[in-house]
């Protein structure tokens, strides 16, 4: 008769190995963290930012040459007047204009799109114009009265984010499969995305667009947040969770320029924010709290796509499955079958031990 082994002592090589993988990898985890969300924050600075110039070329020649005295900062766009400048900054195609006006040059702003950039914007603005020259400042599409530094869109993001990896992960949690998992996903996105309009729109007034586009945005969000969790799970099982927290959380709510802009942020980090549902979330929530749209139709492609890919993982995966379900043995009789034959291989006391209670849980005719 062989023994069964023991449980493995405390100072076990498997134990070991354990112990030393929780060292190594949570300090990991955290210079990760402090990288992803740290960097960006300690290069800010312009780069490609796109800003208007208006008015005749004679007049805008001086500001031409000192904001072209810093390469690769500004992406300088051509108006021939304040009005197309001013269309420009409402259509989101620059942050700002910097106007040549008879009496004296005028700055035109948009801090909803960044308060952090129209600062930005009215530094360079002073730094560009004549010296000794006061520069009027208008801002074209302000914050709202509520969320005068844009403090509370910027904090928002990350609950949404959370929320999206949540459903996700009590989709896999819970074994919901195929069509069942498809309209839980899609339930909780439509529940926090009306809840989400509540808050945001309705108590905190940080939010001044049209109620239920700002809600199905919000849920649009937490769908393609969630959608792409239980598809990763659902390919590469209870892991592929980790993976999609540390996509969305670490890397696509720290590059999504959020809380700046992300022509702000150092490449490649400002780019590729912005093909990750966090980052692609934050623009299209203020194009259509703010701008009216404008500017939507990129962000709301990339939502949409990672939706879709997200949901077609995880019906696709629900597919391939057999038709019982899962394959492992769930009946009280496969269980006792498995038990008897893994006590076949301890012994005939095991054996008799584990037959015994098969009998006593078997029905009674």
């Amino acid at each position: 008769m062989s023994a069964s082994p023991g449980p493995a002592s405390p100072g076990s090589a498997p134990a070991v190995r354990r112990l030393v993988s929780v060292w190594v990898l949570v300090p990991l985890l955290a210079a990760f963290a402090l990288w992803a969300f740290a960097w960006p924050a300690s290069r800010l600075a312009p780069r490609d930012l796109p800003i208007g110039v208006a008015g005749p070329a004679a007049a805008t020649a001086t500001v031409e040459q000192r904001l072209a005295a810093h390469p690769g900062a500004f992406e300088v766009h051509h108006y021939t007047d304040a009005a197309a400048a001013r269309h420009a900054v409402e259509q989101r195609e620059v942050y700002g204009a910097l106007v040549a006006a008879p009496g004296g040059p005028e700055l035109l702003t948009a801090p909803a799109a960044g308060p952090t950039v129209a600062q930005l914007l009215r530094t360079a603005a002073e730094s560009a114009a004549p010296a000794g020259t006061a520069v009027h400042v208008t801002d074209v599409v302000p914050t709202p009265a509520a969320d005068p530094r844009g403090a509370v869109f910027g904090a928002g993001l990350l609950p949404l984010v959370l929320a999206g990896v949540a459903s996700g992960a009590v989709v896999t949690v819970l074994r919901l499969r195929g069509g069942r998992a498809i309209a839980a996903l899609a339930g909780a996105a439509l529940l926090t995305g009306l809840v989400g309009a509540g808050v945001a729109h309705s108590w905190l007034g940080a939010l001044t667009g049209a109620w239920w586009a700002e809600a199905g945005v919000i849920g649009l969000t937490v769908l393609a947040v969630g959608a792409t969790s239980a598809g990763t799970a659902a390919l590469l099982g209870t892991a592929g969770l980790g993976v999609a927290g540390l996509l969305m959380v670490l890397i696509g709510n720290a590059f999504s320029g959020v809380a700046s802009a992300p022509e702000l942020l150092p490449a490649p980090a400002g780019v590729l924010g912005q093909q990750l549902p966090p980052g692609a979330a934050g623009t299209l929530l203020r194009s259509v709290s703010y701008f009216d749209g404008a500017g939507a139709g990129g962000p709301l492609l990339t939502l949409s796509l990672w939706t879709g890919l997200g949901l077609a993982a995880v019906g696709l995966t629900a597919a391939r499955r057999p038709a019982g379900g899962s394959s492992r043995p769930e009946g009280g009789e496969e269980l006792r079958g498995a038990e008897a034959a893994r006590g076949a291989d301890r012994g005939p006391a095991p054996v008799a031990a584990a037959a015994a209670r098969g009998l006593r849980g078997s029905p009674r005719p």
